[in-house]
């Protein structure tokens, strides 16, 4: 498992970053910063450094991986997927995926929560 590095801060309101800017890489690690977490979703950056990645896991909700720099290998439900520098990947609800680092690579994880019930 790899060592991730947490770091907090949302975005401040009616300001404009520079996403690739906001996380850094950090040598043998992931390094994550949650920009948004509410009841309804997440954004969240990563800074995989070359070697890191998350191991093959499910998660209840549709989640989409942003490419910020550099590119990913990911595997979802078993395909492997190769992922670059302004591409996009839906990783759908319960179905099992996983991260691999070959080379350095950022992303924007958003996470969204699907409402249940009549709303």
């Amino acid at each position: 498992m790899p060592k991730i590095t947490r770091r907090s801060g949302e975005l401040p309101p009616g300001e404009a970053a520079k996403l690739h800017s906001l996380v850094d890489y950090r040598p043998g690690s992931v390094v994550s910063r949650a920009l948004v977490q509410s009841e309804i979703g997440s954004l969240t950056l990563f800074a995989f450094d070359k070697g890191q990645g998350l191991s093959e896991h499910t998660a209840p909700y549709d989640a989409h991986v942003q490419i910020l720099d550099g590119a990913a290998h990911i595997t979802v439900g078993g395909r492997p997927v190769d992922a670059f520098k302004g591409e996009i990947v839906r990783l759908p609800a319960n179905v099992p995926h996983a991260l691999e680092a070959r080379r350095r690579f950022k992303m924007l994880l958003t996470m969204i929560r699907e409402k249940k019930g009549g709303g």
